[in-house]
């Protein structure tokens, strides 16, 4: 089940008509995807199939995102407003969402690049293209990952006592994305990381403050 049962009973479909706004997030960037609209047959279409399904306006029928380009909207869950009249899709995109072939219907909508760059990284483990830098790391496993992320670690640390900001900003990037492809060659991701981070801030016991 996609949404809260008892949120999904105090949804106010007459407000609009029978119809509920529905923004689509990428549940993993954060980056807003698109807006559509939802009936009751194309919200329960959508928690049946686990894909993005609207009530088109415009042909007067359900449409389910991505069913001529085959560029879907996986759900991972459904979140209601305040208001009872406004949906949240978090989703994953199979391609590019915006039928002009951009990741978002809004050109500049902010994401999480951090979450961008671990799927990137995720992506090039499970295809490992030739030429990629990061493929070559992969290919060369942990043992040299790893001694790449202490390389990186011991130059940031430097950089904050013996160089500028600009300096150290550079080293941290480099750590980060060198982390990043660590992490991933271990079957973890940043979104692991982040989780350990918000239970420890939920528990005053484990807060390092």
């Amino acid at each position: 089940m996609f949404i809260d049962p008892q949120a999904a009973q105090r949804l106010d479909w007459a407000k609009g008509d029978g119809l509920l706004p529905a923004v689509i997030q990428d549940a993993d960037t954060l980056r807003v995807l698109m807006l559509g609209y939802m009936d009751e047959g194309a919200l329960a279409m959508t928690c049946d199939s686990g894909k993005v399904t609207f009530f088109s306006r415009s042909k007067q029928r359900l449409w389910m995102k991505g069913e001529s380009s085959e560029n879907y909207l996986d759900v991972v869950r459904i979140e209601v407003d305040c208001d009872n009249d406004t949906l949240l899709v978090l989703a994953r995109p199979q391609g590019p969402t915006c039928h002009r072939g951009t990741t978002s219907c809004f050109a500049t909508a902010p994401g999480n690049f951090l979450a961008e760059l671990d799927a990137l990284v995720a992506r090039r483990k499970a295809e490992m293209p030739e030429g990629s830098y990061t493929s070559k790391l992969f290919n060369k496993g942990t043992r040299h990952i790893a001694q790449k992320v202490g390389e990186e670690g011991v130059e940031t640390a430097l950089a904050a006592v013996a160089q500028g900001p600009e300096e150290l900003a550079g080293e941290a990037a480099d750590l980060l994305f060198h982390l990043t492809v660590l992490l991933r060659e271990r079957g973890l991701g940043l979104a692991d990381v982040e989780a350990l981070l918000k239970a420890r801030h939920a528990d005053p016991g484990l807060l390092h403050d």
